[in-house]
């Protein structure tokens, strides 16, 4: 379960709880970017969430329930490794765009993961392989949590996360122009998860090219949320 926000007023402020159970991961902070890595049996240690100092942000939250069109199936992309190459900014967001809208995108089998991307200027690209895509030009805000937006009620499941998308959205509807990193903070803690337990929760203020985090829902260790990389270090 995973909780996705972005938000442009003032600033471009992106928001990312992860909730993971039983899964290895570690924070890597770079020049480059600060990438939450999870340790894969197969791959090792795989950069799947995070922001890079270009100012694009990748989360990826799992959709439930899963969806078998989602499954690989011919020629396609995997939609895991697309986040990777934005996030190492192998590929631009654009160019990720254009290949979701010509290309059929893929999850692993009987997973869905969904793409949760966005830019320094605070477009946002939403993918559901199978499913569809949407892009969405600088919005005031997005969220993503566990559904599918396609779906919406048709299918349900007990970590869909609906709860989480309607406080998220009630808290950004009363958002004020100044909306910042803390605030961006405290809607993470209010749809944080314990069952399936937010281990990180990040904000990447992307106007001032710098990213904040805490882990296992520690939010008054001021000292976890460490300013990372700035604009001087691409100018």
């Amino acid at each position: 379960m995973c909780t996705s926000i972005v938000v442009n007023k003032k600033k471009t402020i992106v928001g990312w709880n992860l909730d993971i159970l039983d899964m290895e991961y570690r924070i890597r902070p770079e020049e480059e970017g600060v990438y939450i890595e999870v340790n894969d049996a197969i791959e090792g240690w795989m950069p799947l969430f995070g922001a890079n100092c270009r100012g694009d942000f990748v989360g990826m939250p799992t959709c439930w329930p899963s969806d078998k069109r989602s499954d690989p199936a011919g020629d396609g992309e995997n939609v895991i490794m697309l986040d990777i190459d934005l996030l190492l900014q192998k590929k631009t967001l654009q160019e990720i765009r254009d290949i979701a809208e010509t290309r059929p995108v893929y999850s692993i089998p009987g997973l869905t993961f969904m793409s949760v991307l966005s830019d320094a200027d605070g477009n946002v690209l939403h993918i559901v392989p199978g499913q569809g895509h949407q892009y969405y030009e600088k919005p005031e805000y997005k969220i993503l949590t566990n559904f599918s937006p396609y779906k919406q009620d048709s299918e349900t499941h007990p970590w869909m996360g609906r709860d989480r998308y309607h406080i998220a959205e009630e808290m950004l509807q009363k958002a004020s122009d100044n909306f910042d990193v803390e605030d961006c903070f405290n809607i993470l803690k209010a749809v944080s998860q314990e069952i399936c337990p937010t281990v990180v929760s990040m904000v990447y203020d992307v106007t001032e090219r710098t990213v904040y985090w805490c882990e296992d829902r520690n939010w008054d260790e001021k000292a976890r949320r460490r300013k990372i990389f700035g604009r001087s270090l691409r100018e």
